[in-house]
């Protein structure tokens, strides 16, 4: 498959990182020395974490590892392998924590019960929990999405969420813990083609508050980050998909006034931050998305790519 880094943004990523590698994507050791336990900001906290095997998943997965954090992930039988590799890796390598891979597909609600069952049997306790496993089925025009594709991408990217929570929430109540729910900013905004990814990330944050104001009589905090560009291996194959990668890469970086799409480690700090230190927010909708959002769109006269209609 071809790889493609899009301009302005490999200098930010470890060797690793660019040849498609686990190793080396985040910019600081995992050793140890005296003293490092006290300053670690999730020591010894309990998070799960679903679809944490690439992209944005991988990189929260790391980050509470390298915070101290015992971390359980998960992503389908598909992904075994690369879960393994990178437990694996994170036992070798030093890190402060923890990382356990467990399989679970979430849109099984018996892989989620298991995925909850098992943190708990490891750790007896679960502090927070990350919705992030997601799928985005192509663009499509309305009508050539079917009813059982668009109840696809609702089960995994929505009630994937719902049940995830449902499951964690017996736990989190008793630890006063938090979900950080990955939304996108596309919930916001719209975006052409997306009918059923839209509407899944929409229920998304909406659930986020719904779900804040309910458990907030129990301590636990509800919140989500409504994600711009990322560069991912899902935004690399929807690149690689088009006519011309590079142009569409270089499309997605211009949406940004920065100049540049995020990381998966920028996401990850994001999520770490709602988790340990805002301990105020809840129902929050964090916004991640270098300004993208700012300014005024074309509309009316550009088709789907980008052309003036005639």
């Amino acid at each position: 498959m071809l790889r493609l880094l899009p301009p302005k943004l490999g200098w930010q990523l470890g060797g690793a990182a660019r040849t498609g590698g686990m190793a080396g994507q985040l910019r600081y050791p995992c050793k140890t020395s005296p003293g490092v336990a006290e300053r670690l900001r999730y020591a010894g906290k309990v998070v799960c974490v679903t679809g944490g095997t690439r992209g944005i998943g991988e990189a929260i997965v790391r980050v509470f590892v390298h915070e101290g954090a015992k971390v359980v992930f998960c992503a389908p039988e598909c992904e075994r392998e690369r879960g393994e590799a990178l437990q694996r890796e994170l036992e070798e390598s030093g890190c402060p924590g923890e990382a356990r891979f467990v399989v679970c597909d979430v849109a099984i609600e018996d892989d989620i019960k298991n995925l909850v069952s098992v943190t708990i049997n490891l750790y007896g306790c679960l502090d927070c929990l990350v919705n992030n496993a997601g799928i985005f089925p192509g663009f499509q025009n309305t009508d050539d999405v079917t009813g059982e594709g668009f109840r696809t991408v609702l089960n995994i990217n929505a009630i994937g969420y719902f049940l995830a929570a449902k499951y964690a929430l017996p736990h989190l109540r008793k630890t006063k813990g938090n979900i950080v729910n990955i939304s996108s900013l596309i919930a916001h905004i719209g975006y052409r083609n997306a009918v059923a990814y839209v509407t899944s990330k929409g229920g998304v944050t909406a659930m986020t508050k719904a779900m804040a104001l309910d458990e907030s009589k129990c301590g636990v905090r509800v919140n989500c980050i409504s994600a711009g560009n990322i560069w991912t291996p899902m935004w690399q194959s929807l690149a690689n998909g088009t006519a011309d990668p590079e142009a569409t890469i270089q499309q997605g970086i211009n949406e940004q006034p920065l100049g540049r799409m995020g990381t998966p480690e920028e996401i990850a700090q994001a999520v770490l931050f709602l988790a340990c230190e805002a301990t105020f927010c809840t129902g929050a909708d964090l916004w991640i998305t270098g300004g993208a959002e700012l300014g005024m769109a074309p509309k009316s006269h550009q088709d789907a790519t980008g052309g003036v209609k005639g």
